[in-house]
């Protein structure tokens, strides 16, 4: 099916959606490779500004990712576009499977660090050196919760490498709209 459709995101939408998919991906690229083992040869987490940056930006995840689900359920209808059937589907599927894991790595790399005793260290020099609710807590037991962060962050990036391709996808070879609608409006003279 090849209807255009001239329906656009709100400007707000686009903004947390460009703004999350480039923090996240600078996060990705500032994660700490061996983290856990730096921890346990006793290296200080906020003597690395990757390290450092990595935790600030994953808890801007958290805070985007609230607040752009407030705004979803706030804001005008999403634009409908046409598509078939098993493409709806496929793209529901993936958008829940995003959205889950932009809450839940937060999440993992809090468990993390809570059930393994190693402080969150941010910008500006910010530092929680335990988290006791959660290193106490049944929870962060029931997992290497490092590994689990680890997976949730590859796999966050391969979802939204084939979201971006089915965008291009619709762009390119259906010229549907579909990546318009997330873009800014062109500007006319």
């Amino acid at each position: 099916m090849t209807t255009t459709s001239t329906a656009r995101y709100d400007a707000a939408s686009q903004v947390f959606h460009w703004v999350t998919a480039i923090i996240v991906t600078i996060a990705f690229i500032l994660g700490p490779g061996g983290f856990g083992r730096l921890m346990h040869d006793g290296v200080d987490p906020a003597t690395h500004s990757d390290i450092v940056w990595h935790e600030s930006l994953g808890l801007v995840v958290f805070l985007l990712t609230a607040l752009r689900l407030t705004w979803v359920a706030l804001r005008p209808a999403a634009p409908r576009m046409v598509m078939a059937g098993w493409m709806r589907s496929a793209s529901r599927l993936l958008h829940v499977a995003l959205w889950a894991m932009l809450l839940a790595l937060p999440a993992t790399a809090l468990l993390a660090l809570g059930s393994e005793n190693h402080p969150l260290t941010l910008l500006g020099g910010t530092r929680v050196d335990q988290l006791p609710l959660i290193a106490d807590s049944t929870l962060a037991k029931l997992a290497d919760w490092g590994d689990v962060h680890k997976f949730l962050g590859d796999a966050v990036m391969w979802i939204a490498g084939l979201h971006a391709a089915a965008a291009l996808y619709h762009h390119v070879i259906l010229k549907d709209g579909v990546l318009a609608s997330m873009l800014p409006r062109r500007r006319t003279r």
